[in-house]
């Protein structure tokens, strides 16, 4: 797909103007490419010079901390600051609201202060630049409901970006019960994400799903990879997969923009 990693263009003697910063998912699952992939389609459309570590990339240590690993996740973001430094990087996207709440909040004290962005937040500042247009009409006409990932939403206050971004496709926005400030989780953070749920009356993806199907949607859509999944998994359990998609904001824009 034509991406740089920082390597080759700093033997170039070449520095792009943001660095994208993938993370395991986006690397590593399936589904979660289909994201990356996405996202890189409308970076390489948009003529921003940009470029991705490649296999100088490591965990942000996200998991680690969450699920009570301090060393370890010291030990991560110490290696990925110092690969980090040494390239003299400045601005960094990425696709995952746990990479971006850790890059942008939590390495300053390690030494690693970055202008992180979230990728919804990037490309609506590309599409108000004029760098990036938007053809509507794939979803005019659709209901999407929008799912606040928790470490973008409370976490960091972003919640309009992803809905400015819907309002451009010519879609109907509509919100579930718990949405922005007050929105629910969909269970993938603090390293739930890799283990099966405690017992319970109800798993929170499928309670969260419930809510969204209860809005009537056309797509359901995220800007987490780790929400994508437990959304999906929730769409599943209600045997709707053919009917209710689960889509990446980035991979509804480049669906709009027919990359």
């Amino acid at each position: 797909m034509n991406v740089n990693t920082l390597a080759d263009l700093t033997a170039q003697g070449k520095k792009p103007d943001v660095l994208f910063w993938v993370g395991c998912a986006g690397s590593f699952d399936e589904r979660a490419k289909k994201i990356t992939k996405a996202f890189v389609k409308i970076l390489n459309n948009s003529g921003i010079s940009y470029a991705v570590l490649g296999p100088e990339e490591s965990c942000t240590g996200d998991p680690a901390k969450r699920s009570g690993n301090e060393f370890l996740f010291q030990m991560q973001a110490m290696a990925n600051i110092e690969v980090l430094n040494s390239y003299e990087i400045t601005k960094i996207v990425t696709t995952c609201p746990h990479c971006f709440n850790t890059l942008k909040n939590e390495y300053p004290e390690l030494g690693g202060s970055y202008e992180v962005e979230h990728h919804t937040q990037f490309l609506k500042k590309l599409l108000n630049e004029g760098k990036i247009k938007i053809q509507g009409g794939v979803f005019k006409g659709k209901r999407i409901t929008f799912h606040d990932p928790c470490y973008l939403g409370r976490a960091n206050n972003v919640y309009e970006a992803p809905r400015d971004l819907i309002k451009k496709l010519d879609a109907e926005l509509i919100e579930m019960k718990n949405c922005k400030s007050k929105g629910l989780c969909c269970g993938a953070g603090g390293a739930q994400m890799f283990k099966e749920p405690e017992k319970g009356n109800k798993d929170i993806n499928i309670k969260r799903t419930e809510q969204a199907i209860n809005v009537k949607p056309d797509i359901i859509a995220a800007g987490c990879p780790f929400c994508n999944t437990m959304m999906s998994d929730g769409v599943k359990s209600k045997e709707k997969e053919n009917i209710l998609p689960v889509k990446d904001i980035a991979e509804l824009i480049a669906e709009a923009k027919d990359l």
